[in-house]
């Protein structure tokens, strides 16, 4: 489980990193996206991602390790 916890942030780690190595005028554009967005809009898009991600985790854990 803590291998798991410790994996997961390393990708979340990797792919910021990449996000901000290649394309870091974007970033800052979709920053500034997200701050001209009022609270409740930031907060669903939040759990959106939330809930895409334990579908994936979920599909990655359950689904495809079979």
């Amino acid at each position: 489980m803590l291998a798991d916890l410790v994996l997961a942030l390393g990708l979340v780690a990797v792919f910021e990193g990449l996000v901000l190595a290649l394309a870091p005028m974007r970033f800052e554009e979709v920053l500034a996206w997200l701050a001209r967005l009022d609270p409740a809009t930031r907060r669903m898009l939040g759990l959106g991602f939330v809930a895409f991600g334990v579908a994936l985790v979920w599909l990655a854990r359950g689904v495809l390790a079979g």
